[in-house]
């Protein structure tokens, strides 16, 4: 079974936060530093220019059939270095801890359980 769409929709699979940033202070989200620590290690470390397709193109393509309110939520793919993908594949395990950290945004770790 392919990955799209099911990795975010598990339960506890899709932790937000751990705040909510005006676009304002963004600026342009394509020129945004974003990484994933395991164990205080870097495992990704991207940018958001790099996005296959860059977030004024989605909201563009995704509210041509869904209405788009203020504070909606798009989640989008992640950057190279997904964990089974790696050699040797790196599976998380309980008790391991994850922080995703983007530029302007700031930082969201979660325990493994």
């Amino acid at each position: 079974v392919s990955q799209w769409c099911f990795s975010k929709s598990f339960d506890t699979f899709c932790p937000l936060g751990p705040v909510l940033v005006n676009s304002h202070y963004i600026g342009d989200p394509n020129k945004l530093e974003i990484s994933t620590l395991l164990n205080n290690n870097v495992v990704q470390q991207s940018n958001t220019g790099d996005m296959i397709t860059h977030v004024p193109q989605l909201i563009e393509h995704l509210s041509q059939g869904t209405t788009l309110l203020p504070g909606t939520v798009i989640l989008t793919g992640t950057p190279s270095g997904v964990g089974f993908k790696r050699n040797p594949p790196l599976f998380l395990q309980p008790g391991d801890t994850v922080t995703i950290q983007i530029q302007k945004i700031g930082k969201l770790t979660n325990p493994v359980i």
